[in-house]
């Protein structure tokens, strides 16, 4: 991915974020002569709304790629109900078909991905965002609150007034990982910061993460309120957030892709600083090569700042001239002499 910050060439082979409202259970196949002839059959169930978020999504979709092409996979992909209700269907779609191994994009796979893995215990999966639950079950997670320090710290460096705002998609434990990270960069850098914090849907109603009418919303009262800089972690409501900036003539912080690539918008474009990136298209892509190896589940894999699996996108230039700050920050974390904070 070009304009990555720290981004080490080894790692580049990054909230369950949702789409759009897509309901249907679209699949694109890898069946040309090379897949078939590795052998390798990798299954993806999308979080709600499935590819086109621009996020999170599609950066599990970019591994999934990746797959196909360096590995010769034969892939295939799934897309939930917009409510989630049909996650456990598809990867046992997934499994009866044959696909091994299978991974479920989101936290709120965890439950499913428990029951189908007793189901099929030959079968290997990997859940993004949640912890391993059986001995064919891999975790991938990621330390979002260490990237999220560094875009805090961006953040408060870049607004004048120290005035800046933060708009999460669902008040959940892991998008509170966010939350948490940016607030402590930011007073890292001004003790006094004022900070708005504003999430969309309470813990369990995932339609915040595919609202960009409440995006838009929230981000221009902080807009309104002097904030100069809103950083999301809202998946697709994250497009009204950039809309509500290029209105008021302000900037934003986007999340998990880098999204002033992935945004189409050039209007949009203009008006994202950085993106904190969280590398699911890595874990993705490493999760499938593992197995290919031999290698086994009941562990997790945590991507963090040590091993470049968070960090900050530079396309644009605009956090160029603030690179020895937010490097050196990045080493006083990776070196152990800042904690950040998991929790708000």
């Amino acid at each position: 991915m070009a304009g990555v910050l720290l981004m080490a060439a080894a790692a580049c082979g990054g909230s369950g974020n949702g789409g759009d409202t897509s309901a249907s259970t679209a699949s694109s196949g890898g069946t040309s002569s090379e897949a078939s002839k590795s052998g390798l059959k990798v299954g993806l169930a999308f979080d709600v709304g499935g590819r086109g978020d621009k996020s999170f999504n599609d950066a599990a979709y970019a591994g999934l790629e990746k797959a196909k092409s360096e590995l010769k996979a034969d892939i295939k992909e799934l897309s939930p109900a917009a409510d989630g209700s049909n996650r456990g269907e598809l990867l046992r779609q997934l499994a009866d078909a044959g696909y091994n191994p299978i991974i479920g994009v989101g936290f709120a796979y965890g439950e499913d991905i428990k029951k189908a893995a007793e189901e099929y215990p030959d079968i290997q999966f990997a859940v993004v965002d949640s912890a391993s639950n059986a001995p064919n079950v891999t975790g991938l997670l990621f330390a979002e609150e260490q990237g999220s320090y560094l875009a805090g710290v961006a953040a408060a460096t870049k607004a004048k007034s120290g005035h800046v705002g933060f708009v999460g998609g669902v008040e959940n434990d892991l998008i509170k990982k966010f939350e948490a990270g940016f607030v402590a960069g930011v007073k890292s850098v001004k003790a006094d910061a004022k900070i708005d914090v504003k999430y969309l849907t309470p813990d369990g109603d995932f339609s915040g993460f595919k609202a960009p009418d409440k995006g838009k919303v929230a981000a221009e009262k902080m807009f309104q309120d002097g904030a100069e800089i809103v950083y999301h972690a809202a998946g697709d409501s994250g497009l009204g957030v950039f809309q509500a900036a290029a209105a008021a003539g302000k900037k934003a912080i986007g999340v998990d892709s880098d999204q002033r690539q992935t945004v189409k918008e050039a209007d949009l474009q203009s008006v994202i600083m950085t993106s904190m990136l969280k590398r699911v298209d890595v874990a993705v892509f490493e999760f499938v090569k593992a197995f290919q190896g031999g290698a086994k589940g009941g562990s997790n894999t945590v991507y963090d700042l040590k091993v470049d699996g968070v960090g900050l996108s530079t396309t644009g230039g605009e956090i160029d001239d603030i690179k020895d700050k937010l490097d050196a920050a990045k080493k006083d974390i990776v070196d152990g002499k800042i904690t950040v904070p998991a929790k708000p």
